[in-house]
């Protein structure tokens, strides 16, 4: 298991995603921008915008997703 936290992944704040995969940790800060919206939450707002554009636009989002897998599978074990 690795962790990311949220402003790993570009959000604003230190919530740790655990997961095997760098999918895992990208799957499981969707799902927290997506509840952060819902409970109205504006700081994350900007982050969420984001993540909506790279699931719509996956090649030209290419480029952060190949530097996530990079950050983490550089990352230790935890």
């Amino acid at each position: 298991m690795k962790t990311m936290t949220c402003r790993d992944l570009g959000g604003p704040c230190d919530l740790a995603h655990r997961g095997e995969s760098a999918d895992d940790v990208i799957n499981a800060q969707d799902r927290h921008l997506k509840e952060a919206e819902k409970a109205g939450d504006a700081t994350h707002q900007e982050a969420r915008d984001a993540m909506k554009g790279r699931w719509r636009h996956p090649k030209k989002s290419l480029g952060w997703y190949r530097d996530t897998q990079r950050a983490f599978a550089a990352l230790p074990e935890s």
